[in-house]
């Protein structure tokens, strides 16, 4: 497919007027729409917005990328658009960016499009025509200029594989000892797969080329997998150079010198990667499990043991809490239902039993994606039956006994229970992959079908039945019996806490224990008090920025105020991440007075009595709250002391 099929002159912008990234946005989304490339101009920039939060497609030299791919694409087109003056669009370099290319791929593209796509991505690494591109002034131009770089790179192409084969030819039909040029292979992958993924693939390559190094790059993108390695090419290679922000198959690399970086690194920094392999540096990647792991789970990456444990509950907590937030939303409505119906009206029953039901779920789900994260596929299962026994069976070695999911278990091991119970069938099945990595290969076939399941099983249920249920069934005793007994002075003191930590990093592992802990409190005493404090302490950084920006303009961006404006409906929704640019901007006066701010909203939920029987929603549940107006103060008044302290502390803008 010919490239200028994709850029249509009719869909280019010569001279754009926007100044900031949001007009911009909206400027290129809007000629979209206009040209009846889309036909639902909100839901495609919802998305555009979406993949520039994952992170920035301003890839510098004066370049940015945004794509998105959805239902609202009705034919797959680049839209390029030039800046004279230039737009700030956060890109990596900090520079201003001069050409854009949006991307829109509609959902059922063939790759057909996908690899004309790929092909016009990986053209933008060339400095000669992006050069030639800013001079560019009219649209049948920059058509010429792409058609004419797609034909010199496929002539390249041709060539090089005329040469590649001479080669091999003469060195299988000589005995030439000529010192061979080393050999690498590589990944690359993004998780929308439509750019980033091919410009990795493109700079890598030509990057080894000037270095006198043969390569060969697999590319993970919209199209699939192309360019597999062979475990012949794996084997053979020098070193391994990873360039992904996705999942891909690792067990292949066992052994071998690796380098893993996110897959910006893979186009900004293709010499750095290159030379770390070719010079020894590069860490032996060692496969912990044989299975597929995540880019980011070997020694080569950035992360620790805390970090992987992190990433591990986070992805047992993210499956979890559509169980928690639809159950405990429709339990909260059914008591209230209760006030005004009582107990024995079908709407409480309906509501209160559907809730009920999502969230006996929520443990099992925890525990089972736990799991999953540590040891993959085989995990899940094992996980799941740890998770389902920490709500249902307690006991001791003197006397085992089960107890029902209904109100009269006496002390079941519960949410910290079900934590424990993910890390230990993760691990359980990681355990079994290396037992069973040097069994016969004619018995492949059993370990999915019959090791992993009823071995695992086995284990973690016996672990499960004999040590961590009596364990954690005392742990969490003693926490409900604290919780229950806990004073006003106490409870003001936990909540000053939580709401502090809601603050700390908006989203991160303070929030998240802070979240989790108020979580497992409910599920174990169905008292939503410590669920205000973590509610009304997480909803005050995003309403502070909001405040701040509104009455002391001057002290932020143009980009800032618009956020701000966001933040009051993101702040109300407990949508703490609404405040993470202000805090990436500007660390110590955004998290400085959140925290304040913050700790005092979560103290005084305590002091008043505030109990919010529903573990999200904000200020959208207050009629929930056992104390309304004690709820909504608390929230206002931290916000409010915040957002001040804010724009009072903060340095003036510098013109």
């Amino acid at each position: 497919m010919d490239i200028r099929e994709l850029l249509l002159k009719d869909v280019m912008i010569m001279d754009m007027h926007a100044t900031t990234k949001d007009e911009a946005i909206d400027e290129l989304v809007h000629k979209y729409a206009e040209q009846g490339i889309i036909n639902d101009e909100a839901l495609y920039k919802k998305d555009i917005i979406k993949r520039e939060a994952e992170s920035t497609t301003g890839i510098g030299d004066g370049i940015a990328m945004p794509h998105a791919k959805d239902k609202a694409v009705q034919r797959a087109t680049v839209l390029f658009a030039k800046s004279e003056a230039g737009v700030d669009f956060n890109a990596l370099d900090g520079q201003p960016v001069h050409l854009f290319f949006m991307i829109a791929a509609p959902e059922g593209a063939n790759n057909t499009h996908l690899a004309a796509l790929a092909a016009l991505s990986s053209l933008l690494i060339d400095p000669e025509l992006v050069g030639k591109l800013k001079q560019a002034t009219t649209p049948e131009e920059v058509q010429q200029l792409f058609g004419d770089a797609q034909a010199a790179k496929e002539l390249k192409e041709a060539k090089d594989a005329a040469a590649k084969a001479r080669k091999e030819a003469a060195a299988s039909s000589s005995a030439a000892t000529d010192e061979q040029r080393p050999y690498i292979v590589g990944v690359t992958a993004c998780p929308n797969g439509i750019a980033h993924t091919y410009m990795a693939e493109a700079a890598l390559i030509k990057q080894a080329e000037a270095m006198n190094v043969d390569i060969k790059i697999e590319t993970n993108g919209s199209e699939g997998v192309k360019h597999l390695l062979t475990a012949d090419e794996i084997a053979r290679a020098k070193g391994v150079v990873i360039a992904a922000d996705k999942k891909v198959k690792m067990a292949r690399f066992d052994g071998k010198p690796l380098v893993n970086r996110p897959v910006i690194d893979g186009i900004n920094k293709s010499e750095e990667l290159i030379t770390e392999v070719l010079d020894g540096k590069a860490p032996i990647y060692h496969d912990a499990d044989g299975g597929t792991n995540d880019s980011g789970d070997d020694e080569s990456s950035n992360g620790g043991v805390w970090s992987e444990i992190y990433k591990d509950l986070m992805n047992g907590i993210s499956h979890m809490l559509p169980f928690v937030v639809g159950g405990g939303i429709l339990m909260a409505i059914s008591f209230l239902i209760e006030q005004f119906a009582g107990d024995k009206s079908l709407a409480f029953t309906f509501f209160n039993q559907a809730g009920n039901m999502a969230f006996a779920f929520m443990v099992p789900v925890l525990a089972g994606y736990i799991a999953e994260s540590i040891g993959d596929q085989p995990a899940l299962m094992p996980g799941f039956v740890g998770g389902f026994m920490a709500t249902v069976y307690t006991g001791a070695y003197g006397g085992v006994y089960v107890a029902s999911l209904s109100a009269h278990a006496k002390s079941p091991a519960g949410f910290l229970g079900g934590i424990a119970a993910g890390f230990l069938a993760g691990y359980v099945t990681v355990w079994m992959k290396k037992w069973t990595k040097h069994l016969p290969q004619s018995l492949e076939g059993m370990k999915p079908m019959l090791i992993f399941p009823i071995v695992g099983l086995l284990i973690v249920a016996a672990l499960m039945f004999f040590i961590i249920n009596p364990i954690f069934s005392v742990i969490n005793q003693f926490i409900t019996h604290f919780l229950n007994s806990m004073g006003t002075g106490n409870a003001v003191i936990l909540g000053l806490v939580l709401g502090g930590m809601m603050s700390i990093d908006m989203g991160g592992p303070f929030n998240k224990a802070a979240y989790v802990f108020a979580t497992g409190a409910f599920t174990a005493t169905h008292d939503g008090n410590l669920m205000a404090a973590v509610m009304a302490g997480g909803m005050v950084p995003p309403l502070a920025t909001a405040i701040a920006t509104a009455f002391w303009p001057n002290k932020f961006t143009d980009d800032e105020r618009k956020a701000g404006i966001s933040n009051w409906v993101l702040g109300i929704s407990f949508i703490t991440e609404g405040a993470i640019p202000f805090a990436t901007a500007d660390p110590l006066h955004v998290i400085g007075s959140g925290v304040v701010g913050a700790a005092i909203a979560g103290g005084l939920t305590q002091l008043w009595h505030v109990s919010v029987p529903a573990p999200h929603g904000g200020l959208w549940v207050a009629l929930l709250a056992t104390n309304i107006w004690g709820y909504v103060g608390a929230t206002v008044i931290g916000a409010v002391i915040a957002g001040v302290m804010l724009g009072l502390w903060k340095p003036a803008k510098k013109a």
